[in-house]
């Protein structure tokens, strides 16, 4: 079983592994289920989506119906208008089939222009902080990718007291001195004010150089059992985090395992050696 921990301040203790719910974008209903099923082996009870992410919404709708109480759901929205937002939000209920989201997050919130957008009169925040007041959502928090993410998280929640945010982190991403200290930075803050950080591109090998590749994620993902493995353990040895799983069903059974075997993170000679030997390359420049 993976282990469980609270999610910032919102009361959930949640598995230090997230099921990323992009992975059943282009997915069978048959499919999405086999690999919903195999959340509950391992005692996942935290699931991440998106408006944005194929049919998977609708797909785990479907399989969740009946199991809603025993799972925290999150899913988030693109748009940066109060209306368009209200719509999607409302069009995720329909699709979850359920009454409420536990988490609803602003998507990919790195752009200035976008900022300013939905976060100023009449934007997408608006629609959230509605939403919660209606009891349609819980908690509110920001995702983004990119190196400049972990500074505009920063500033988000100087204008916004967000429960969670999301973003990159692996070993090579951090070798960025940039990045790793805007990271720093910005998972200090998340502790001294109780926001859960999520973490995603853990499997992250570098950037997707050939589209006829087998996987669904918009990178080359790690693909051999140690080299999973090590990325794994490599980011829950960072108790203050969560790892969002990646976005291709079939990674999943490997990731779930590598995290149930967790003890101690690999020393950063170990990880050093790992990105030498699978060729890991920076995903972001």
């Amino acid at each position: 079983m993976i282990p469980k921990m609270n999610f910032g301040r919102t009361g959930h203790q949640s598995s230090r592994l997230i099921f990323g719910a992009a992975a059943l974008g282009r997915v069978t209903q048959a499919e999405a289920d086999a690999a919903l099923d195999t959340l509950l082996e391992y005692g996942i009870n935290h699931i991440d989506t998106a408006a944005s992410y194929g049919e998977s919404e609708k797909r785990i709708g479907q399989w969740l119906e009946r199991r809603r109480a025993g799972f925290f759901l999150a899913s988030k929205t693109g748009e940066r208008t109060y209306q368009a937002a209200k719509e999607q939000l409302h069009r995720s209920l329909e699709l979850l089939r359920t009454d409420h989201l536990d988490l609803i997050q602003l998507h990919c919130l790195i752009d200035e222009s976008d900022w300013t957008r939905a976060m100023g009169a009449g934007g997408a925040l608006e629609a959230l902080v509605e939403a919660r007041a209606q009891g349609l959502v819980s908690f509110i928090g920001v995702t983004g990718h990119e190196l400049r993410v972990a500074r505009m998280h920063q500033r988000s929640l100087s204008h916004f007291d967000f429960d969670s945010v999301l973003l990159p982190m692996n070993f090579t991403l951090l070798r960025n001195a940039e990045y790793a200290a805007d990271f720093a930075a910005l998972v200090g803050l998340c502790t001294v004010r109780d926001v859960a950080v999520q973490t995603i591109k853990s499997l992250a090998r570098g950037p997707k150089e050939d589209e006829r590749q087998p996987w669904h994620t918009w990178y080359e993902p790690l693909t051999a059992p140690l080299a999973i493995e090590q990325a794994v353990h490599w980011v829950l040895g960072d108790s203050r985090v969560f790892l969002n799983t990646p976005g291709d069903v079939t990674l999943l059974p490997q990731v779930l395992e590598a995290a149930a075997r967790f003890t101690t993170p690999p020393s950063a000679a170990a990880m050093s050696e790992h990105v030498h030997v699978n060729a890991v390359a920076p995903l972001f420049v």
